[in-house]
């Protein structure tokens, strides 16, 4: 499992009582607790979760495909996130699979849970759902992914025009219906959605890339950001279609946990400043 690329959950305080809820759920563990940042294991796969303030809400446009294997299993972790939450479809038989229900749990993170067959050995899959201006360019989106990340490949497309279940809006044919395209080894979905949300994409989902050097870091961080995306603070950018991704050199969190905390804190002052992280400008400050 390709643990340099993982989602981001931004909460307002609750970041410490759902890893708890969500390692209970699934049946993982806490591997690193601050007061600013929770990371939690799940089948082998790092979330991250930040308490980050009241600025930004979680809403469907990327939600977390599990891939369960059977009936049961579905069944236990329905029970234990509609609890408190809402149930966005119904527990049900679907023609896509026998046992399906979309569910936003109480602290607003919504999940797919779906009985079928995984891709590979990654069992949550973020899916990314492309609405209102970005209707229509899931495709496109896959493309530029996979053009911009090594290893990286589009796998199976299933379009409106292919059939399916029927939808009370009519998408057109063209448009993705489902598809699955992997980054540097790790699994996507996404989707085209032709329905008025209340809701797009924003901070309070975002992808994590941890990077090797400045070079990698460099070329991701510009090809993002190319034609419409924007830069934000600490490693933080949003490509053209409004998602967010954090470009995290490796080389920032070795020196951030470094023993000597009066180093570790001029690092951390350095890293709020910055745009794009520069990993000379960082070392700098660790030395000065």
């Amino acid at each position: 499992m390709n643990n340099d690329i993982f989602p981001c959950l931004w909460f307002d305080g609750e970041s410490k009582v759902a890893a708890e809820f969500y390692c209970e759920v699934f049946g993982g563990k806490i591997t690193a607790d601050t007061p600013v940042v929770m990371n939690i294991d799940l089948f082998g796969q790092k979330l991250m979760l930040l308490d980050g303030g009241p600025h930004f809400k979680k809403n469907p446009s990327v939600s977390f495909m599990v891939i369960c294997k059977t009936e049961d299993e579905v069944q236990q972790y329905w029970d234990k996130l509609v609890e408190g939450g809402i149930a966005l479809m119904a527990l049900d038989s679907y023609s896509w699979s026998q046992k399906y229900g979309w569910v936003q749990d109480k602290y607003g993170v919504t999940w797919q849970l779906f009985l079928g067959d995984k891709p590979e050995d990654q069992k949550i899959i973020p899916t990314l759902m492309f609405i209102h201006q970005n209707n229509g360019k899931a495709m496109e989106a896959m493309e530029f992914y996979t053009r911009t990340f090594p290893n990286s490949s589009i796998g199976n497309i299933l379009k409106y025009g292919d059939g399916g279940e029927g939808h009370s809006i009519p998408e057109p044919a063209e448009n993705i219906q489902h598809a699955h395209f992997t980054i540097n080894g790790y699994s996507f979905f996404c989707m085209d959605n032709s329905y008025d949300h209340q809701f797009d994409f924003n901070e309070g989902i975002s992808i994590v890339i941890m990077t090797d050097d400045q070079e990698q870091t460099d070329h991701l961080w510009n090809t993002l950001i190319f034609d419409g995306g924007r830069e934000s603070m600490c490693g933080w950018l949003k490509d053209r279609y409004g998602f967010s991704w954090q470009i995290v050199p490796k080389r920032l969190i070795q020196l951030m946990n470094d023993s000597d905390q009066s180093k570790s804190q001029k690092v951390v002052q350095a890293m709020m400043k910055m745009q794009k992280i520069v990993i000379k400008d960082l070392e700098e400050a660790y030395n000065s």
